[in-house]
């Protein structure tokens, strides 16, 4: 096949890479920036530049972009597509993302599915990538409804050409219901976490609790902002909940009432076994 990576930063790059490390198909590339695609086709992350010409000729199509910029690109690009190509987001929200592009893609004659391999690292950018990132990850796809059964197969499969362990699908509702949780909260807490004074002379203190608690601090703030407003009312819920078990936990402390703090403890190691499935 011809596929197309719109965005060669950090996901879009390992797309990229990925397809030609693992697979024989062709593979061309787009970037806001001339210097990151010279770079790409220097390395062998694409074949070739893509151009509005060589896109109609695509059989696939993997745009990773932030989530506005998805839909722009989409909006100016559909009348290009091959009739029947097969384009995938990869953003980090989708009630934002697929009604628009589901629109475009009925419009317009090609299949789109909503996106987001749940891999990543600290840093951004295709310096960053790597054709390795997406091995033992998950990549959750959002079908429309409706869909033939045989074109998602198709998506998941060259999923996992990229490496992917397992495909996950899904809806839009759940899954940024799923992804405000497991994903977002974590980097909102980290970044709060960190913001203590403590930060600033933790070496000697710290260990392996505070590497995983930081982590994700390290984040993009345009791209996080634009995602965390994206899914406000969910992601606000989660952080509402979250606050509230927190002030359990703080007014515990403060009365030093051991046994309300072993129970909370508890519940929260009895959860976490029930998650990993550890606890029948």
């Amino acid at each position: 096949m011809k596929i197309a990576v719109i965005g060669l930063g950090l996901i879009g790059g390992s797309i990229a890479r990925a397809l030609k490390n693992k697979t024989e198909h062709t593979v061309l590339g787009w970037n806001r920036t001339e210097q990151t695609l010279c770079k790409a086709k220097l390395i062998g992350a694409i074949d070739e530049p893509l151009t509005d010409e060589t896109l109609g000729e695509c059989d696939a199509v993997f745009i990773a972009l932030y989530p506005k910029l998805t839909i722009d690109w989409l909006a100016a690009h559909a009348p290009l597509l091959k009739k029947g190509a097969m384009v995938i987001d990869t953003c980090g929200v989708k009630q934002a993302v697929c009604p628009p592009c589901f629109a475009l893609a009925e419009q317009y004659g090609f299949d789109f599915l909503g996106g987001h391999p749940m891999a990543g690292v600290e840093h951004a950018g295709f310096d960053s990538s790597s054709a390795e990132m997406f091995q033992r990850a998950s990549m959750i796809l959002v079908p429309p409804t409706g869909m033939a059964i045989e074109t998602v197969a198709r998506a998941k499969a060259l999923a996992l050409e990229l490496g992917f362990a397992s495909v996950t699908i899904t809806d839009a509702a759940e899954h940024d219901r799923m992804i405000a949780y497991t994903s977002q909260m974590a980097h909102v807490v980290s970044s709060a976490y960190v913001q203590s004074p403590c930060s600033l002379r933790h070496r000697g203190f710290s260990a392996g609790s505070y590497r995983d608690m930081t982590r994700v601090a390290c984040l993009q703030e345009e791209m996080w902002t634009e995602l965390f407003l994206d899914n406000s009312e969910t992601l606000s819920d989660e952080l509402g909940a979250l606050i509230g078990r927190l002030e359990q936990f703080r007014q515990a402390i403060a009365r030093k009432d051991a046994p309300a703090l072993q129970e909370m403890l508890r519940a929260g190691r009895i959860r976490k076994e029930e998650a990993d499935g550890k606890v029948l």
